[in-house]
């Protein structure tokens, strides 16, 4: 039976709905991951007899309701199933990025109080278990993979596929599962960390399921079947967890785990996926790819690609085209746009753009590329979706009309405040925290927007991230960031001036920039110069970028310059650069 809207509100809890949703499947298809040369699935009846006999473990082993369980894993099948069981048991799923440091995981194991922990393989286990030892917490563990670490004492170890053949174990009955209520906490997701150390979210059974809803109600604008979803986004991430996992099995579609981004384009052709939900920085570094092919092969191919941009954004625009220019269109949408979406893998409805700010200029040539993109807006404190654009009123330069459950007001300063199930419960054990967050049960976001004529909401930029420079004027460093960053010569930036005359930035260049100009004394220097002038010409004098410094290396995970889900970390980077950045002025 296809969901309906009103299933949303009746599911009592997460497992209820999957548990319905696989007894709707049964021996199909729905989780793949990448085994060797194959993507292998795992069935509805699978998922849903793993689930329950996982969960019967996790009870049996001591896991009591309220507990916190750690889940450490890149994504792939067992994730889902791992984080369902979990839930099962009345326990709380707390996701850990792959990429954590110690210092990560201390702080997420001890603030947290995790009593157990699923890990995935020697390589991501070797780290977690020496802090978890450090700290004595999670004395109990099961691997998805066996572990042929040395495991320190203390701590025991279990293999997934050993629990699942263990005929002494029983598993959980799903009358169990009707003891969940929606406002219990389905999972404690910690945040990026932008700004600082890590919180922990609150998330109920009922914020999800509402959130999932609104994506429904969103989805049925796109004439919503059976979809197959391409998951690349880490699933500890809220945007990913909820759009990724939760809403795709609320709907019975199909979900292929990504390999990486080394492997994304290959990927996309052999799943081809019907949507894809990613942040902004991933959709830039796939427009530069083929951006930068096209212009190595130059001729009648770059020009034709050049071409079709330039149509697209009359299209998109409402320019008439004239009687040679609908010619030249047909031809850019045989030859151009048709190519390119089969290098998507030809069925995509819709990329999803969330996480972060998708910029007019990055949207409009996928657009006008003929590949659809609609960019939302959420926070995880909102589980996390908030508004979105549908296809039939796609404004680039919005984040579309906030969805159903949603309630957004704007407050007096400008901030964005938000309302509705959706909402976090709290700051796990920051009561303060929580209080200056949800004022009057209005959630404050700590963006500044407003909604406009057509009641679509506007996102200018963080709150706290505004530079206010020495003459009063409030500047948005990530417009100035986004345009920096769609010059092929620039492959990342920061901006920096509160309280200073002017703007300066940090600029990384694009790896062929820099193997362009090696060797060149200061060409790349110069270069980079030209590109921030020809940015500047499309800024106000407010906004312009009057010098910069080039970062000796890239903003990445490793280097803590970016959160997993590739927002810059702008406190690490002044951290860092700061003296060198302050050195601008003089």
């Amino acid at each position: 039976m296809p969901t309906r809207f009103e299933d949303y509100a009746a599911w009592p809890n997460l497992v209820a709905m999957m548990l319905t949703k696989a007894k709707e499947g049964g021996s199909a298809p729905v989780l793949w991951t990448k085994t060797g040369a194959d993507f292998v699935p795992t069935s509805w009846d699978q998922l849903r007899d793993r689930v329950l006999k996982l969960a019967g473990a996790l009870k049996a082993g001591g896991v009591k309701p309220g507990d916190r369980v750690i889940l450490l894993s890149e994504s792939r099948s067992e994730w889902a199933i791992a984080d369902f069981a979990i839930m099962a048991a009345g326990a709380i799923t707390v996701p850990a990025y792959t990429t954590n440091t110690e210092r990560d995981h201390s702080h997420v194991l001890t603030d947290s109080g995790a009593s157990f922990a699923l890990v995935p393989n020697d390589k991501l286990a070797a780290r977690f278990l020496r802090v978890a030892d450090t700290v004595g917490l999670c004395k109990n563990v099961i691997s998805f993979d066996p572990l042929t670490l040395d495991i320190p004492p203390g701590i025991t170890v279990r293999d997934l596929p050993e629990v699942l053949a263990d005929s002494g174990i029983s598993p959980l009955s799903e009358e169990d599962i009707n003891a969940i209520g929606r406002s219990d906490t389905a999972c404690l997701i910690y945040t990026s960390g932008t700004g600082g150390a890590p919180k922990g979210v609150m998330l109920s059974h009922g914020a999800i399921l509402s959130n999932c809803a609104g994506a429904f109600d969103i989805c049925r604008h796109i004439d919503i079947g059976h979809e197959i979803f391409l998951s690349f986004l880490p699933l500890c991430h809220s945007y990913e967890h909820t759009v990724g996992l939760m809403f795709p099995i609320s709907i019975g579609a199909e979900i292929y785990y990504a390999q990486g981004l080394d492997k994304l384009a290959a990927n996309l052709a052999e799943v081809r996926p019907t949507i894809m939900t990613a942040v902004p920085r991933l959709y830039e570094m796939l427009y530069q790819k083929i951006n930068r092919a096209l212009e190595a092969q130059g001729g009648l191919k770059l020009a034709l690609f050049t071409k079709t941009k330039e149509l697209g954004r009359k299209n998109y625009e409402g320019i008439p085209l004239s009687p040679v220019g609908r010619v030249i269109n047909f031809i850019c949408e045989k030859a151009v746009r048709a190519k390119l979406r089969m290098r998507f893998g030809g069925r995509l409805k819709a990329f999803v753009s969330g996480g972060g700010p998708l910029h007019y200029e990055l949207g409009l040539l996928f657009v006008s590329s003929g590949l659809p993109i609609l960019q939302g807006y959420g926070q995880t404190e909102f589980a996390p979706v908030a508004s979105c654009n549908v296809p039939q009123n796609n404004k680039l330069h919005t984040v579309g009309a906030p969805m159903a459950g949603a309630e957004v007001r704007i407050a007096k300063d400008g901030e964005i405040l938000l309302r509705g199930e959706s909402m976090m419960t709290g700051y796990w054990n920051k009561p303060e925290e929580t209080a200056k967050t949800i004022v009057d049960g209005w959630l404050h976001t700590g963006d500044i927007g407003h909604l406009d004529e057509d009641g679509m909401l506007v996102i200018t930029d963080r709150k706290k991230d505004i530079i206010v420079n020495t003459g009063g004027d409030n500047i948005s460093p990530q417009k100035v960031e986004g345009l920096l960053t769609l010059e092929p010569e620039i492959s990342q930036a920061m901006v920096y001036g509160d309280k200073k005359p002017h703007l300066v930035a940090l600029l990384v260049a694009d790896k062929e920039t820099v193997k362009q100009y090696a060797g060149q004394g200061d060409a790349l220097q110069k270069a980079l110069r030209d590109t921030v002038d020809r940015v500047n010409k499309n800024l106000s004098s407010i906004e312009k970028v009057r010098r910069f410094e080039v970062a000796a290396e890239g903003f990445s995970i490793d280097n803590e310059m970016l959160t997993p889900s590739m927002k810059i970390r702008r406190h690490m980077i002044k951290a860092k650069y700061g003296d060198a950045l302050e050195a601008l002025y003089l």
